[in-house]
Order: C-alpha cells, then sequence, then structure tokens
C-alpha cells in the first residue's frame, strides 16, 4: 500500500509583501541578534583562546591529544577523559600559496592558508590558520617548518580563532 502525497501549491510573493511587512527584507533582517552555543569542547577552546592559551582533549585509551578539542574520541568511540594545554608553536602539515580572495577577487599580496600541528598535540591533530612575516614562495615554506603563534593583543582578544593573527616561521 503506497502512501499518498498531497503536494501544496507555493505563493508567489508580491512587491506589496515587503511594504506591509509580511516578510522582511534583508536590511531589516540585519538588525536581528542571533546567538548558538560552541558546545562544550569549542566552547572552551575559544575561552582558552581568549586568555592567550591552546587547550586540548586527551583520551587515555588511544592517548591522542585532540585540538580542537572534542568530547568525543572518533577512533575509540568513547568520551573523551581530560584537559590538556599544547604549545603555541608547532610545525606545517601543508601549505597554499593563495592569489585569490574568498570572494574569488585577485590579490596582490597572497594568502599563506596552512594546516598547523601543535606541539603537544598528536600528529596529523591540528587547524587551519595563516603563516605570516614569510616570503610566499615554495622555496621559504617548508612543509615541516617550524612555527609560532602571533597573538593579538590581550584586551584586544575576543575568544575567535583569529586572535591568533598568525603563526611565522621561527628556528628548529
Amino acid at each position: 500500500m503506497s502512501a499518498k502525497i498531497k503536494h501544496y501549491p507555493g505563493t508567489e510573493l508580491q512587491p506589496e509583501d515587503l511594504k506591509t511587512g509580511k516578510i522582511l527584507s534583508k536590511e531589516e533582517q540585519a538588525g536581528f541578534r542571533y546567538s548558538w552555543a560552541a558546545g562544550v569542547a569549542i566552547g572552551r577552546f575559544l575561552n582558552e583562546l581568549k586568555k592567550g592559551k591552546i587547550i586540548a582533549r586527551k583520551c587515555r585509551k588511544c592517548n591522542r591529544i585532540m585540538v580542537p578539542p572534542r568530547m568525543f574520541c572518533e577512533l575509540c568511540f568513547r568520551p573523551t577523559d581530560e584537559w590538556v594545554y599544547v604549545k603555541d608553536t608547532g610545525r606545517v602539515n601543508t601549505f597554499s600559496i593563495a592569489y585569490l580572495a574568498t570572494d574569488a577577487s585577485r590579490l596582490k599580496k597572497p594568502l599563506l592558508p596552512f594546516v598547523v600541528e601543535l606541539d603537544g598535540a598528536s600528529r596529523e591533530m591540528g587547524f587551519l590558520h595563516l603563516l605570516g612575516e614569510v616570503d610566499p614562495t615554495p622555496e621559504k615554506i617548508k612543509i615541516g617548518m617550524r612555527v609560532k603563534a602571533v597573538w593579538k593583543a590581550e584586551q584586544l582578544r575576543t575568544g575567535s580563532i583569529t586572535d591568533i593573527k598568525y603563526f611565522k616561521p621561527i628556528a628548529s
């Protein structure tokens, strides 16, 4: 026995619908405030960034230290066990030299997105950020290159990944 699906026709919006308030324009919506929860792990991660610290979660079963932190270990299929701090130094896992902005406009000075693996975190645990204070050439940027976070001034931090302005190369 198959279920019958009832289809409802859509309603075409008219210009007067904007004027009468039946729908809101983008300009009117812009004044609304939205909030959402980052969750326990990312919420704590962002709060610690505001303090100039990087926090991770440890799984005692597989001994992984995960950055960004997770409340659940996807290898062991169990909750993670404890909070641990990691250093704001690490190494380049992979990188790109991007002459296109996110809106596809051309850039005179390229962006240098890369994945950083932080000291104290498990291998292949990293996150995307930007490289700075380095020539944007493949000869100057290397996989495995040592880097250190350059933080915003404490009074300018907001609890965002951008509290770290970028990572700069350091001597090995």
